[in-house]
């Protein structure tokens, strides 16, 4: 499937779900190099929530991560079929992200200590305090002890609530602003305080 279709495909899923889409058009390259950039050096074990049509996960990949070793999570049927066919190795299961503690185990993508990082696509801005704390808290469950939770934007402050990051006890580090995208978006990285 080329970009032009990944893109056309993206842009017809937001006009019939505009409130669960968190933009008009995938996530651009630079974009998708600067989340790879902020997981941690050795980072093995990944989780992507919202892979859309798999920009994300075609950077994690080239990245180096392994496929045995990663998991991908899109809710919105026809991104994941595109998904499915673009990475027919990969564990890429259709299937909300608050649920991802129990799929992460159940695949046996988990290194024993947990996954490395966590790259999220998902429009937090968009969403509640309560819906953000259920899925990044459920994130949280799975990351290993200094992994990080890194979230993009188009917003220009942090796209997780301040009631969520305290009740969480995250500590959010900006990582960066991607020019080259459209829209411009930056992204966030979050660690847990006591780590």
């Amino acid at each position: 499937m080329s970009a032009y279709s990944q893109q056309l495909t993206f842009f017809r899923e937001w006009i019939k779900h505009p409130l669960q889409m968190a933009s008009v058009l995938p996530s651009g390259r630079p974009l998708a190099r600067m989340m790879v950039a902020a997981m941690p050096t050795q980072a093995d074990c990944v989780i992507e929530l919202g892979a859309g049509t798999g920009v994300i996960t075609e950077a994690l990949l080239q990245h180096g991560v392994s496929m045995a070793q990663l998991l991908v999570l899109e809710m919105n049927e026809t991104l994941h079929a595109v998904l499915r066919r673009r990475f027919p190795q990969a564990h890429v299961l259709c299937a909300d992200a608050r649920q991802v503690n129990e799929l992460a185990r159940r695949t046996g993508v988990l290194a024993p200590a947990g996954a490395d990082a966590i790259l999220s696509s998902l429009g937090l801005l968009a969403m509640s305090p309560q819906l953000q704390h259920d899925i990044v808290s459920a994130a949280l469950a799975v990351l290993r002890p200094g992994g990080v939770f890194v979230q993009y934007t188009y917003g220009w402050r942090s796209p997780m609530h301040p009631d969520v990051q305290r009740q969480l006890r995250l500590r959010c580090r900006r990582s960066g602003m991607v020019w080259r995208n459209l829209p411009p978006a930056q992204v966030y990285t979050y660690v847990r305080a006591d780590d």
